[in-house]
């Protein structure tokens, strides 16, 4: 358990119910950004084009999850706010590009008090806008401003609630006591008053997708939720990731083998600007999932980050390549 979640009262108190069943990764993989621990050259994506722009709000977060990948807590200031002037420069940048789409992550987004300045200037510029939070305490304390933002610009807003299970108990082991009622709340007062909603999700060893999908279908159906299990953007089912568990490292002969191509992986089409603390301004990252790794760290700009990724991470291929997830719409 990391020092953040024990300093949070309602951590969860056991493992996760989610945790990767493998062997520890082995030292010698992921260590060589041109190839692999076999001495096969590394696959790497090059950006085709940046549909997604992802804002990492900071990772503060009034929730202390058993296996947050980016370990966020209500003490955790690793990366620190985005301020809404920092945002709205890469917002500029990201209009030259043609962006479609910008994704707001954390830690809890509606904890960084910029944040609605920041989604308002998102909003009236054009673009499409996506909020992942967990729909408690911080988000309901913008509820008017919520209403208006939807009023004004309609389902260019949606927002992504993490429901890690459809079951109350597997949610709160992971994500602490009294996180279920809140959260579901939360999602009811979206669905409620219109908003474009979707729901975040988990599977646990040994759950495949149908059931997880037909037990999510008969809660919101219970609950009078609206989201469209069919639609795969509405449920999300995410992939485990952990990065100390053993994984194959993709090569250049893996899109053949896997009948995959390098515009499947996110970073093909999606960059995140973080602030970590003690740096004097925020960078642009190739991953919403790694954030601190120096090797992902593509520079200040937009422009800097336009270049090839190397899949020098066990995040790389166990979520993405052999996942096939990814964190946007």
């Amino acid at each position: 358990m990391s020092d953040a979640r024990t300093r949070s009262r309602n951590a969860p108190a056991g493992p996760s119910p989610f945790a990767v069943a493998a062997a520890s990764l082995p030292h010698e993989k992921f260590s060589d950004p041109q190839v692999t621990a076999k001495g096969e050259p590394r696959a790497s994506v090059p950006l085709k084009h940046l549909d997604t722009l992802w804002l990492n709000t900071g990772t503060l977060c009034n929730l202390a999850c058993a296996s947050c990948y980016i370990e966020s807590s209500p003490t955790n200031d690793a990366l620190v706010y985005l301020s809404a002037a920092d945002a709205v420069r890469f917002l500029g940048e990201a209009a030259v590009m043609g962006t479609r789409e910008i994704g707001f992550t954390g830690g809890e987004p509606f904890m960084n008090p910029g944040m609605l300045e920041t989604l308002g200037e998102t909003l009236e510029r054009g673009f499409e806008a996506l909020v992942l939070t967990n729909a408690m305490k911080p988000m309901r304390r913008h509820e008017a401003a919520l209403l208006a933002l939807r009023e004004k610009h309609g389902d260019r807003l949606t927002l992504r609630v993490s429901l890690d299970h459809y079951s109350k108990a597997v949610h709160e082991a992971e994500r602490g006591p009294r996180s279920w009622d809140a959260a579901m709340d939360g999602l009811r007062w979206l669905s409620r008053n219109g908003f474009s909603i979707a729901v975040a999700g988990r599977l646990l060893p040994g759950e495949d997708d149908p059931t997880a999908r037909h037990h999510y279908a008969a809660l919101f159906h219970q609950e009078g939720i609206a989201i469209d299990m069919d639609d795969v953007s509405q449920l999300v089912l995410f992939p485990e990731m952990d990065a100390g568990k053993d994984i194959a490292e993709i090569t250049t002969a893996c899109w053949g083998i896997l009948g995959k191509s390098p515009t499947d992986v996110m970073c093909s089409s999606s960059r995140m600007v973080v602030h970590r603390k003690g740096e004097s301004a925020p960078r642009v990252v190739a991953c919403t999932l790694i954030p601190y790794d120096p090797g992902f760290d593509l520079g200040e700009t937009l422009a800097e980050a336009d270049c090839d990724v190397a899949l020098n991470h066990p995040h790389c291929a166990r979520f993405c390549v052999l996942g096939g997830a990814s964190c946007s719409t």
